[in-house]
């Protein structure tokens, strides 16, 4: 008998083979500020999330809610603009839905952007940080019961950000002239931002940036096989680094002003992992 979760996920794939003839290499999930970069893209085909039976949908003001293929630098892609959260209430099962269904697709690399409040003292607003490795606080994603065709029960965990993808980011950013932190990144479940107390507890732990997404993403897709590569941009000073208050106004608006250079970024890094 096929696993129901697995069942699910054929049936969205279904739907993409109906609707889309496209193979992409990389998956790319566009985070805070970055909905419109697929406007910068040679794009073949859409296909929006409520056309997908099944396929959760972002409740967040300003995601599209779509995927997006077409070319970067010749290297086809798959956009995520718009991705669903823990926080909105959906089973963690429905969060990495997409991702799993972008392997299917075809993609072996999978491309994480988010927004980040800055844990690391010597961090800035408006830095972007390449995730070394991250500490994920969420429920696993691996939860529950698991087909053989997603991967093994017990996934090692060892490298999750391939260190070869985050060398090629490196070197797009030195050709760009793109100041580059590194880091680790945390994912909590929000929706509330941290107190000072749990954010001096994460820089214990050995945080430097705190988010809302993308590590469970990240797990999904290491189980799977495929190579990942995260970037975040640290749209605000964490709780008690900052003694402003925190507000999504702000972190949209640093997310906004730095989107310019980090589209760029993005873009040539791209192009140099589609050169393997």
């Amino acid at each position: 008998m096929t696993d129901p979760k697995y069942e699910r996920l054929l049936k969205c794939y279904a739907v993409f083979k109906e609707k889309v003839d496209f193979t992409p290499r990389v998956a790319l999930i566009l985070g805070s500020g970055l909905g419109d970069y697929a406007q910068t893209v040679d794009v073949r085909y859409t296909l929006d999330y409520k056309d997908i039976e099944g396929f959760p949908v972002s409740t967040v003001a300003g995601h599209k809610g779509r995927f997006v293929f077409g070319y970067v630098g010749g290297v086809p892609v798959v956009i995520m603009q718009g991705r669903v959260h823990y926080y909105e209430g959906y089973s963690m099962e429905d969060v990495v839905l997409p991702v799993r269904l972008m392997k299917l697709m075809g993609a072996d690399i999978l491309l994480l952007t988010n927004a980040a409040g800055g844990v690391n003292w010597q961090f800035e607003c408006g830095d972007l940080m390449l995730i070394t490795d991250h500490i994920c606080m969420a429920p696993s994603p691996l939860i529950g019961s698991n087909p053989d065709e997603l991967g093994p029960r017990f996934p090692d965990m060892s490298e999750i950000y391939d260190k070869k993808l985050r060398e090629k980011i490196k070197a797009a950013a030195r050709g760009l002239d793109i100041p580059l932190r590194e880091g680790v990144y945390i994912q909590l479940t929000g929706p509330n931002y941290e107190t000072p107390s749990e954010i001096r507890m994460v820089r214990i732990m050995g945080a430097d940036a705190v988010g809302m997404s993308t590590a469970c993403e990240a797990i999904a897709a290491r189980h799977m096989g495929m190579r990942v590569a995260g970037i975040s941009c640290i749209s605000n000073l964490a709780s008690g680094v900052s003694s402003k208050p925190l507000s999504h106004a702000e972190v949209q608006e640093t997310a906004d002003r730095v989107a310019p250079l980090f589209k760029k970024l993005i873009t040539a890094a791209i192009e140099k992992m589609g050169e393997e």
